[in-house]
């Protein structure tokens, strides 16, 4: 897979998960075994759209990306991100607060790191 083909990928995964947190957030939830329950709760769901919908766009734009310095940078960025979304995921499904569909979250970060260190491995 090409740097540009994986950033579209990365880019059109992350919007997609951005659009359904906003949009369908009571929905999508109870497929991870969780409730929203109250106002507040449907706010931070649909608050973390903003970062998801973030790293779409940046990942959207970045992707005719050729210089080799900036493009492992964001590699680097996005490699760190989708590590951080293993271990908090993973985390979440262990200790219980992720039940069901939450244990594909865990793998989907898992693949997006793998993904992201071919990518970087390609720039040596």
């Amino acid at each position: 897979m090409s740097s540009k083909q994986f950033l579209t990928f990365h880019s059109v995964v992350y919007g997609f998960f951005a659009l359904a947190l906003l949009l369908v957030p009571v929905q999508l939830w109870p497929l991870y075994g969780l409730e929203i329950a109250d106002g507040d709760a449907l706010f931070l769901s649909q608050h973390n759209s903003i970062f998801l919908g973030g790293i779409a766009a940046l990942t959207w734009l970045l992707r005719d990306l050729t210089q080799p310095d900036i493009l492992r940078r964001v590699l680097v960025g996005l490699l760190v991100t989708n590590v951080f979304g293993v271990i908090i995921t993973l985390y979440a499904c262990v200790s219980g607060v992720f039940s069901g569909f939450g244990w594909s979250d865990p793998a989907f970060f898992t693949l997006l790191a793998l993904l992201s260190l071919m990518q970087l491995k390609k720039l040596d």
